[in-house]
């Protein structure tokens, strides 16, 4: 099994900052893009920002400029620098991995989400 863990969410005023962690964990042989998504009260689940093994990245318009995803390989750890935050960034924040276990099966993991609430 391949357990995926965010932390870091919260509540913060507009403007201010979070910082979100996302700890991969279990049986990976490797894991390839790594991405956080988010979903809003009422509207579908979105990409906000992903990486690749090598440290391509690929961001929402919504978020560039203002977020900043990053890796630790040797940690199997993604991370989401959030600035500039916005009340239409308040949404429950998800981590996903594109991986392979160790039965060389390619998987598809979701973390547990994360709230971020943003005031204003």
């Amino acid at each position: 099994q391949v357990q995926l863990v965010e932390s870091g969410g919260g509540l913060v005023q507009a403007g201010g900052s979070l910082r979100l962690s996302c700890a991969a964990s279990g049986r990976i042989f490797s894991l390839n893009v790594m991405a956080w998504y988010r979903q809003a009260p009422g509207k579908q689940r979105e990409l906000v920002a992903d990486i690749t093994y090598g440290g391509r990245t690929n961001y929402a318009d919504s978020v560039k400029g203002r977020f900043i995803i990053s890796r630790d390989n040797a940690k199997n750890i993604v991370y989401l620098q959030m600035n500039s935050l916005k009340p239409e960034d308040t949404a429950v924040y998800y981590c996903n991995a594109d991986l392979v276990d160790r039965d060389l099966a390619r998987l598809r993991s979701w973390g547990q989400g994360t709230q971020v609430t943003v005031s204003s």
